[in-house]
């Protein structure tokens, strides 16, 4: 039954193009909002099937976006026997790659385990080692992976491609490489996905290369240069956690909206010729760090603050939970 449904929308999808990647914020926070935590879907334009980009807030979001309208060739009927939140998390997310083991971005992942199917979770070797051996170690929750501790229930294979080594993304018709983010004290990464000759970036959390005294984003600036230099990167999604007001000893690997602007700026620098060639260049915005007290929303200051000395001409996005962006 779910093979003849899951024949019937590849054909559906293979018959329909819009060129790009189809990308559903399912949690955009960073921090304490923890129904809104960071989780984004992608997938090919030829392929219903998505690609989970951290999954802080999964369930939850796929609920918000239900309430948006999107995932509308879902229907009761073709998710029978479960509900269009269940099959969309089941059957349409086909695998998972986990930028880091921070909880912020892996806590929907754990509690929707027990009602997941089969899927490849990919990582940096320290991700999978902290998954397989801080969370799914019978201690802290069963274990429901491939490898580790206790009985392994085998829902989730693990898996650590070597940096910049390219491989296939599960059945998702798409390819990735992994590079390694600096992130204070913990390690993170970033994923650039592509189809053919199009690309996406996606960053897990980072601080600025001059606070963190590091290379890594030089490292990536230079490779998503010859991408923009092709006209073939199509979009990223980075962090932006804290206003400008925070000083940069409080960041904690963490990026404010004039240390993102520096960062493209060297992207611009290997970019090529030209003005601004980093003109148009869609950036959504993910991660910031809601307010507990009273005072401006950090959100609002953040665009703010990052459109007063957008002089790159950078196209910034601000997606809310539940929203579909094409690329």
């Amino acid at each position: 039954m779910f093979k003849k449904g899951l024949v019937l929308i590849f054909s559906l999808y293979s018959s329909l193009s819009w060129g790009g990647f189809e990308v559903v914020a399912l949690g955009v926070d960073g921090g304490v909002s923890d129904g809104n935590l960071t989780s984004y879907l992608i997938r090919s334009d030829t392929n219903p099937l998505y690609l989970g980009l951290d999954a802080g807030s999964v369930l939850p979001g796929i609920a918000k976006g239900l309430d948006k309208g999107n995932f509308a060739d879902v229907t009761e009927q073709n998710a029978a026997p479960f509900t269009r939140q269940g099959y969309i998390f089941r059957q349409r997310i086909n695998s998972y790659f986990i930028s880091h083991a921070h909880l912020d971005h892996v806590a929907g992942l754990i509690i929707g385990s027990p009602e997941d199917s089969k899927k490849t979770i990919y990582g940096t070797a320290a991700t999978v080692e902290t998954l397989r051996n801080h969370y799914f170690n019978w201690r802290v929750w069963p274990n429901f992976t491939d490898s580790g501790s206790g009985t392994r229930l085998g829902t989730y294979r693990l898996q650590a491609p070597r940096p910049a080594q390219r491989f296939t993304i599960g059945l998702t018709r798409l390819i990735g490489e992994i590079y390694p983010l600096s992130h204070d004290q913990s390690p993170s990464s970033m994923l650039l996905i592509g189809q053919g000759d199009e690309f996406f970036a996606y960053f897990g959390d980072t601080g600025p290369d001059a606070v963190e005294k590091s290379k890594n984003l030089d490292q990536i600036w230079r490779i998503l240069g010859e991408k923009v230099k092709q006209k073939q990167l199509k979009g990223m999604i980075i962090e932006v956690s804290y206003p400008n007001s925070v000083a940069d000893g409080k960041l904690y690997g963490h990026m404010t909206p004039k240390w993102l602007l520096a960062e493209l700026k060297n992207l611009a620098k290997y970019s090529g010729e030209g003005e601004q060639p980093l003109k148009d260049l869609p950036v959504v915005i993910s991660h910031i760090k809601p307010s507990l007290q009273q005072g401006p929303d950090p959100r609002k200051v953040i665009v703010d603050e990052l459109q007063q000395a957008n002089d790159l001409g950078v196209k910034f996005i601000l997606m809310e939970q539940g929203d579909s962006q094409q690329f």
